[in-house]
């Protein structure tokens, strides 16, 4: 992954990745299949990973990025490590209502709000 075209921005706060998304809309296959690949190459070197993704940036989410949001918790169950979302906008969060995923991963209003749960 080169630097400059990363689709993530990932930080270390105290035990935790977080990682906001550059993209305002992420909607493109190729955008999301970079983004998947990122975000499992992070989650494969760190073992017992404690992951969280800040949607505070992003604007627009297709449904095939839901589909990589449900294989990257799987991936991350696999090895062990908790997976948190945070920030995600109101009309965002209505497609995790509809489609029953609000039930499958930990959502919070905020980043601090997720930091506080792990």
């Amino acid at each position: 992954m080169a630097e400059g075209s990363s689709h993530l921005n990932v930080q270390k706060r105290e035990s935790v990745d977080v990682v906001s998304f550059s993209d305002r809309k992420i909607l493109e296959e190729l955008s999301i299949r970079e983004i998947e690949d990122e975000l499992f190459a992070l989650v494969g070197a760190t073992p017992a990973i404690r992951l969280l993704l800040d949607f505070s940036n992003v604007e627009h989410l297709s449904s095939a990025a839901l589909g990589m949001l449900i294989n990257l918790q799987k991936e991350v169950s696999k090895q062990s490590g908790r997976l948190k979302l945070a920030d995600i906008r109101p009309q965002i969060y209505e497609v995790f209502k509809i489609t029953r995923l609000s039930k499958m991963f930990d959502i919070h209003g905020s980043v601090d709000e997720a930091m506080a749960k792990f």
